[in-house]
């Protein structure tokens, strides 16, 4: 197993903060779903909890600024120009080291590796446990915002780690390719793409969904699964899938991709849905 070609522990941070080249990303997404807009209203946004604590010299990983503006669905990547020019934008270079963590459930600091990755970016690492973990270990956190200076960006994009809605729709009718759902077991049960099996995310992580499990309990959730020659891992919108996708790639699995518009696409294309209940 790969661990630490992924993911990094917060004392290891620690250890090595202000080293050259070296860039850490608050990449917190807040969710509103089932919400009213009362209750939206009450609550901060990403950037709000942001600027409230983060680590320092941590500048803040808007998702919106590498998605597709135009589209229907939420945090639909940007296409590759406009994608590469946004990484620039804040500050990464092919040269850069960096962190991205999470205020809160661990894949949306995966969200954020995972299009980094897909554009090129070779050294990239996911803070385990977040902002929380940090403080746990003694980190400071700061309030000021933290911008890194505009840079050049040279992508390198490997478009097999993203699979379309017609992927899927391929994927369905060959049993070389798995099509797994991210989300809880009892909301796939609801509702799933067909074909598709569940292996929720929380089946890696702490109650809180901030930590990633020990290598030895990650290997025992996945023994007996019978690996095809590609994994697509989806969710609601593409968040939750990166954290699976990522654990099947540090088990050593090359062919692994996120199906970016998940159900939100799915659902809004009309496509075909099973329920388990």
């Amino acid at each position: 197993m790969e661990r630490e070609r992924f993911f990094i522990e917060p004392d290891e941070l620690m250890a090595i903060m202000g080293q050259e080249n070296m860039q850490v990303f608050d990449a917190t997404v807040m969710f509103y779903m089932g919400l009213s807009p009362e209750e939206i209203a009450k609550m901060p946004t990403a950037y709000e909890r942001y600027l409230n604590e983060h680590i320092p010299g941590a500048a803040f990983f808007d998702h919106e600024d590498f998605t597709d503006q135009d589209s229907d669905y939420d945090f639909i990547l940007a296409a590759d120009e406009i994608l590469e020019r946004a990484i620039g934008n804040v500050g990464i270079t092919n040269a850069s080291n960096v962190i991205v963590y999470a205020i809160g459930p661990i894949a949306n600091a995966t969200r954020a590796w995972w299009l980094l990755s897909y554009a090129g970016v070779e050294n990239v690492r996911v803070l385990n446990g977040g902002l929380n973990a940090w403080k746990s270990v003694g980190g400071d956190v700061e309030q000021e915002e933290y911008k890194y200076a505009p840079a050049s960006f040279n992508a390198n994009f490997k478009p097999e780690m993203i699979a379309t809605l017609q992927d899927v729709q391929v994927a369905q009718t060959n049993e070389s390719v798995r099509v797994e759902n991210s989300l809880p077991l009892d909301w796939h049960d609801r509702e799933h793409i067909p074909g598709s099996t569940c292996l929720p995310l929380m089946e890696f992580t702490n109650e809180t969904w901030e930590i990633l499990l020990p290598d030895e309990q990650i290997e025992a959730r996945l023994e007996g699964i019978d690996y095809p020659s590609r994994i697509i891992n989806y969710c609601g919108g593409g968040i939750a899938a990166t954290l699976n996708a990522m654990v099947h790639l540090m088990m050593g699995h090359k062919h692994v991709a996120v199906y970016d518009g998940s159900l939100f696409e799915w659902k809004g294309e009309g496509q075909p849905l099973e329920s388990s209940n």
